[in-house]
């Protein structure tokens, strides 16, 4: 399969940054517990919280939706919840990608039942090609409008996600 590079890493490093230092600001006065959504968001994860300047608790929740396809199935599996309590806790949950919407609104709707003081949302990368629910996205690093995406965690059958780059993945089957 051919890959072309459509986010070089220094881009994506400098925008990890810049959100960072949004989010470190807004979250001045708070404690922040930072939720990665596993595995896809462990790089951009990792690398956000590097350049946090506040204090902060880290957590990971785990969904499921897309299986080995290219597309959602359209039901999602929570396979790991948060182990950190949330109530009146101010959580910002971090995701790679938000593609259709379905994974976020299910972990939103999950979460909301253990009475959070907030949540926001943190997404790398919004990708408008699929969205079937609309999704608030707090803190966004670059809006795709199509391709099927790998690199920097994302993936394509648990391969890819080790490439330092988001590319697009042709003809991905």
């Amino acid at each position: 399969m051919e890959l072309e590079i459509l986010i070089p890493r220094d881009t994506i490093l400098s925008k990890v940054k810049e959100l960072a230092g949004q989010i470190s600001s807004d979250y001045m006065d708070h404690e922040p517990l930072l939720v990665g959504i596993l595995n896809g968001a462990v790089f951009f994860f990792t690398d956000l919280i590097r350049e946090m300047t506040i204090p902060l608790k880290i957590d990971f929740i785990r969904a499921a939706s897309y299986g080995n396809g290219t597309s959602s199935r359209g039901s999602v599996q929570l396979t790991k919840g948060i182990e950190i309590p949330i109530q009146g806790k101010h959580v910002l949950l971090v995701e790679d990608i938000v593609d259709s919407g379905l994974t976020f609104t299910h972990i939103m709707q999950f979460l909301k039942k253990e009475e959070p003081a907030s949540i926001k949302l943190c997404a790398l990368i919004d990708k408008l090609e699929r969205r079937e629910k609309t999704v608030c996205i707090d803190y966004c690093g670059f809006q795709v409008d199509e391709g099927f995406l790998v690199g920097y965690g994302l993936d394509f059958n648990e391969q890819y996600r080790y490439l330092p780059d988001i590319c697009v993945l042709k003809d991905p089957r």
